[in-house]
């Protein structure tokens, strides 16, 4: 399995890390546009998660993939969103469905929290949603979008 690999592990390190750097982009625009503008949470969560990538690519292309200069940026940057835009079509119904669901059960636990269930479920949705497109960006884009590398 390529993870077995300690030249992967570490690519797949410094992803994960770049991820998190993302998931910042990711929940701070989105409460952002939530709390702040008012924007519904599917719509917030389409545009955090642009800004995201965005933020991902430049972080991936420059650290965690130094070596692949094979291919010209913008193609690159093609691809990489391409396989972000897959990954969006993966997390928005995912999201979609769960955001309510988490609402819900969090409202009837009636669990005192210092914000309100929709502020929770809206989180631990996006949280949900952004675990499970890992997954897939990391290997997509590790076999083609820096298919170049050795």
């Amino acid at each position: 399995m390529i993870l077995t690999q300690s030249r992967e592990t570490s690519r797949f390190l410094r992803f994960a890390m770049v991820g998190v750097l993302g998931a910042v982009v990711d929940f701070g625009v989105f409460n952002l546009l939530t709390s702040g503008f008012h924007l519904p949470a599917v719509i917030s969560s389409v545009i955090s998660f642009l800004m995201a990538v965005i933020s991902n690519f430049l972080w991936n292309r420059y650290w965690t993939y130094p070596d692949s200069r094979s291919k010209p940026v913008p193609r690159q940057m093609a691809q990489f969103t391409l396989v972000s835009l897959m990954g969006l079509a993966i997390r928005t119904p995912l999201f979609a469905w769960m955001e309510p669901q988490l609402i819900g059960v969090i409202t009837r636990l009636a669990l005192r929290l210092p914000l309100s269930p929709t502020f929770w479920g809206h989180n631990l949705g996006l949280m949900i949603a952004i675990l499970v497109v890992m997954m897939w960006n990391f290997f997509a884009n590790r076999y083609w979008t820096y298919a170049d590398i050795q």
